[in-house]
């Protein structure tokens, strides 16, 4: 019984060796994730469209939930920048922002996002992550990235400008240019230079001014703090919110509130796709994060967990203030970098950021909205990566093809079209290499029981016998495929009297494929040819056993393709062959 809780309840099994080294190391990670996210929370909730204290919200309640039911060690969750841009497509569409129709839709749509996740792990499937390929996801990041930067240059330039595409805001922007405010363009510009040379030069110029890697590394953490901090102070001092710059005001000193998703049928109807799409993209990036990070500490997650934790988070975010979220990258590098043992490090991160949610928003208040701007768009842009174009043209045009829709479709359609796009393309991608699978003439390595592929190898073959070893599962796309590859094989050679069909990569036959086998067997029959297969797995032979096939085979079945090939090669060409 308390292995089954443990299943479900990870926390049960990492709590029982707690102990205070491992709560030393949790501290002290802690206090270096909560002063990086104080900013870039309130960032994500400013590039989601909702009040910034939305984004400290979202980052207590799910960070503690996922602590109780997550398995990842060291996976920081909250509000990441991908699922902040998804969030306010998404909740564009059924509201305008700044009312409380917006606020109440991001409550549902993380109340959908979580449900969803959670049905998903109570029911074991978070083997559907998989239909979603690397470079697909990594093409949409990409796309949404450079969305998110230029999504944020109205604030960086002090004008007003909408779009959800590429087009749309280089447009808007370019309507509003006569509104640019030269000191917000002063305060947005020093602050991402800042941050770029926080991210890249800070922490080796603190080494070599003889600071102790931890320090230099936690001073390199607070980095954005810092900017907050000075952009603030020089609002305040100038009063530079009276000549144009805007600042983010008023700011609830309070814990987050107990709030309630609407979940009028209208609403659901209209969320209920763009959830999923969001629990989707958030659960692979997730997982991805947590399983590199416990390959390092050769531990490991279990995806289907991670589903039930990911959806307590976001249904903890519906009920808390907060909205979408899920396991961020640059915060969970940093909880594990910080020396994070276990999810109880999250725990305390949420306890500071409460403590940051009652005491410290008023110092928030002179704090420019193009600093966080820059936040966002200096964390941004590190998910960029044009190389995987070059590396996916040069290994596999199908999945250059997949990643470039992907990109210009995100950019120019929206991204719920791209991640749309990308769900498509990923599984037509996996259709249609399955589609036609590779199917080897085979013939018989000399002095050996082994046999290779005629075109790549120096092998014996006997015009009477034609060995196909077929190279893939065989299911409703592909059966067709063998059945007229046999039929026109047989048909260019016509003193061949059997075919062996070599089923040592065949995992998996569906009832289309055996019906294709049978037509294969049928029309070989009238030919006069026989069908044989050989090196069939034990539980295709199961499947096949439990049908008439076998016994309406017109052939046999080999333990090896070396057995068939003695029993239909005479014995002097076998002599031959293995002198």
């Amino acid at each position: 019984m308390l292995n089954h809780l443990r299943g479900y309840f990870p926390i049960l099994d990492w709590g029982r060796s707690y102990d205070r080294n491992a709560f030393s190391n949790d501290m002290i990670a802690a206090v270096i994730v909560t002063i990086m996210l104080i900013p870039q929370s309130l960032a994500y909730a400013l590039l989601a469209g909702l009040p910034p204290e939305a984004g400290i919200y979202a980052s207590i309640a799910p960070i503690i939930l996922y602590a109780i039911f997550g398995t990842s060690r060291a996976l920081a969750v909250g509000p990441v920048a991908v699922v902040s841009l998804l969030t306010a497509s998404a909740v564009g569409q059924v509201a305008e922002a700044g009312t409380a129709g917006y606020a109440v839709a991001a409550l549902t749509l993380a109340f959908l996002s979580g449900a969803f996740l959670v049905l998903l792990g109570v029911l074991r499937l978070g083997f559907l992550a998989n239909f979603l390929s690397h470079p697909v996801i990594a093409g949409f990041i990409t796309a949404s990235g450079i969305l998110i930067a230029f999504s944020q240059l109205k604030h960086l330039l002090g004008v007003s400008a909408q779009g959800h595409t590429l087009p749309e805001l280089l447009l808007s922007i370019f309507e509003h240019l006569d509104q640019v405010n030269i000191i917000t363009v002063i305060i947005g510009a020093s602050a991402t230079a800042f941050l770029f040379w926080v991210r890249k030069g800070l922490k080796p110029t603190l080494r070599r001014l003889g600071a102790s890697a931890r320090l230099a590394d936690v001073l390199t953490k607070a980095g954005p703090v810092a900017a907050v901090a000075v952009t603030t102070m020089s609002v305040w001092l100038f009063g530079l919110n009276d000549k144009g710059v805007k600042i983010v005001g008023d700011v609830p000193q309070s814990l987050p509130p107990l709030t309630m998703p609407g979940l009028s049928p209208d609403l659901v109807q209209q969320l209920l796709v763009p959830a999923i799409l969001i629990s989707i993209i958030g659960f692979v990036e997730s997982v991805s994060v947590a399983q590199t990070l416990a390959a390092k500490k050769r531990q490991r997650i279990d995806p289907d967990q991670e589903l039930i934790g990911l959806g307590a988070a976001n249904l903890g975010a519906a009920f808390t203030g907060g909205y979408p979220v899920t396991g961020g990258f640059s915060r969970s590098v940093v909880n594990y970098d910080a020396g994070a043992e276990t999810p109880a490090a999250g725990a305390f991160t949420a306890i500071g950021l409460a403590i940051a949610a009652v005491a410290l928003t008023p110092l928030v208040y002179f704090l420019p909205n193009a600093t966080l701007a820059a936040t966002i768009v200096v964390a941004v842009l590190s998910l960029v990566d044009f190389s995987i174009l070059r590396k996916t043209w040069e290994y596999s045009k199908a999945d250059f093809a997949a990643v470039a829709a992907t990109i210009v479709l995100t950019l120019t359609m929206g991204v719920e079209v791209g991640v749309a796009a990308g769900v498509g393309i990923s599984i037509l991608l996996h259709l249609y290499k399955t589609s036609r699978p590779h199917v080897a003439e085979i013939g018989l390595v000399p002095g050996t029981q082994h046999f290779r592929n005629i075109h790549r190898h120096s092998v014996e073959t006997d015009p009477t016998v034609l060995s196909l070893r077929v190279d893939e599962s065989l299911y409703f796309v592909n059966a067709r495929f063998l059945e007229d590859l046999v039929q026109a094989r047989v048909s260019e050679g016509c003193a061949i009297k059997n075919v062996i069909l070599m089923f040592s990569a065949v995992n998996e036959v569906d009832f289309s494929a055996l019906e294709s086998l049978e037509a294969i067997n049928q029309r070989l029959t009238e030919l006069g040819i026989g069908l044989h297969l050989s090196e069939v797995k034990g539980p295709v032979m199961d499947r096949l056993k439990s049908t008439h096939f076998l016994h309406q085979l017109n052939g046999r079945v080999f333990l090896s393709q070396y057995d068939a090939w003695c029993a239909m090669v005479p014995p002097t060409d076998i002599d031959n062959a293995a002198e």
